[in-house]
């Protein structure tokens, strides 16, 4: 005999179990195949968001702000430390036996620096009162080649790592070369991990800052009424050899930049500083050591912490755990980085762009290269680049990358007014008689 409890249920619930209940819940197989749905389009939509981000140069800085915008800075952080974790993970999985790639070729002998004779000669001319012809090459200058150094370490090596390679100024060949380029691969966990450095001639080379339209944005009411520019003066064109990227934004450390004698933000104790003094100096160090000389600085910008100092390497470069080297990403995220350096002497300024290193693999392959001080600029996919310029057609300059897979325009930092601050490097002008 049923129970009275069975008795009483309707026929058409009768025996029917929760789930199949109208009104209650999805069938268990509807169920799972709506959720193995749902994760099936998020990771499509994950992975086609990544791929824009990291193929279309403006699709980074636009979901990256939207999402600070709507979800916090803090979580967006989160976020791409994450997506990085797991990009570095699997290419840990499927490199690991991967050989390192070599970007352009290097000649077996280097070739030699402009003869000395000819030197003199020029020299000499000059000497008399002769006046160098306009366009005339700029022999009377001192040849400048870096030393080769050599791999970083003997776990990778591509042929021709650490030996320097004249970049040559496609507006004025005959020139002796001012930059050289070499590449390294500084991680010995990864071969994939790639570090591409120019060597500048400082004593051929002027160094200039330019601010950005927005970035970095200023804190200082001056610095609020300051006149953006935010691309190459005309006025130095003529003279225009590269460019490359500028620091952090300001929300990322809050650190300082002054120039043409407006400070846009003020300067934090705490960061190493990247400062050109008036008698053409450049000068690489945490502020409290500089900040006493700031009136006889004709620019300064201000990054994190120096990554090397007087040739030590930052005692947290060397720590498990980095949280130092960039307020949106922390030194263990194997991103894209950019640094400069200067020599001991202060005479040659190197500039490193990155690929999948940390903080402390950029540091270390700089400090390799002869780099004595160290600052870092900017870190992620779209913002770090170095670009030469040539002319292309009707004589307009046309931007060249140092290597490929680096995003960048026709006319970066030409045409259209950059949103970030950056670098840009040009010829000295002949001396005055």
């Amino acid at each position: 005999m049923a129970h009275p409890a069975e008795a009483s249920k309707s026929p058409a619930h009768a025996g029917l179990s929760a789930p199949q209940r109208p009104g209650l819940r999805l069938p268990r197989p509807r169920l799972r195949r709506w959720l193995l749905g749902s994760i099936a389009v998020s990771v499509l939509a994950g992975a086609g968001l990544w791929t824009a981000v990291h193929r279309i140069p403006w699709m980074g800085p636009l979901v990256a702000n939207g999402l600070r915008s709507v979800i916090g800075t803090e979580n967006v952080t989160a976020l791409e430390e994450t997506a990085y974790a797991v990009e570095d993970h699997v290419h840990r999985l499927f490199r690991k036996n991967e050989p390192p790639k070599t970007y352009w070729e290097v000649p077996e002998q280097a070739p030699a620096p402009a003869a000395p004779a000819v030197q003199e000669v020029v020299a000499a001319g000059a000497a008399a009162g002769a006046a160098p012809a306009p366009g005339a090459p700029d022999a009377a200058r001192a040849a400048f080649r870096p030393k080769d150094v050599g791999p970083s370490h003997s776990a990778w090596e591509a042929p021709g790592d650490g030996r320097w390679v004249p970049i040559v100024d496609r507006a004025r060949p005959e020139d002796a070369p001012r930059l050289y380029k070499t590449l390294l691969h500084p991680d010995p966990n990864r071969s994939w991990a790639e570090l591409f450095v120019v060597a500048v001639d400082l004593s051929g080379v002027d160094v200039h800052l330019m601010a950005g339209s927005r970035e970095p944005a200023a804190t200082t009411e001056e610095g609020k009424g300051y006149a953006r520019t935010a691309k190459i003066p005309e006025a130095h064109r003529d003279r225009l050899l590269a460019a490359f990227n500028g620091g952090f934004m300001t929300e990322h450390g809050q650190w300082g930049m002054r120039l043409d004698g407006v400070t846009l933000v003020r300067p934090r104790d705490q960061g190493c500083t990247v400062a050109h003094h008036a008698d053409g100096r450049m000068q690489i160090a945490p502020w409290p050591r500089m900040a006493a000389d700031e009136g006889g600085m004709g620019w300064w910008r201000q990054t994190p912490s120096c990554m090397v100092e007087g040739g030590e390497l930052h005692p947290l470069l060397r720590a498990s755990e980095v949280r130092n080297w960039g307020a949106t990403l922390d030194g263990n995220t194997v991103i894209r980085r950019s640094a400069v350096g200067l020599d001991r002497e202060g005479k040659v300024l190197f500039v490193a762009i990155s690929n999948h290193t940390t903080a402390s693999a950029i540091a270390r392959g700089l400090r390799h290269a002869g780099a004595w001080d160290v600052a870092q600029l900017d870190v992620n996919w779209s913002y770090p680049k170095f670009l030469t310029y040539e002319p292309g057609e009707g004589g307009a300059l046309k931007a060249v990358a140092l290597a490929s897979g680096f995003e960048f325009a026709d006319d970066e930092y030409l045409g259209k007014r950059s949103l970030r601050d950056f670098f840009y490097l040009t010829r000295k002008p002949p001396a005055a008689p």
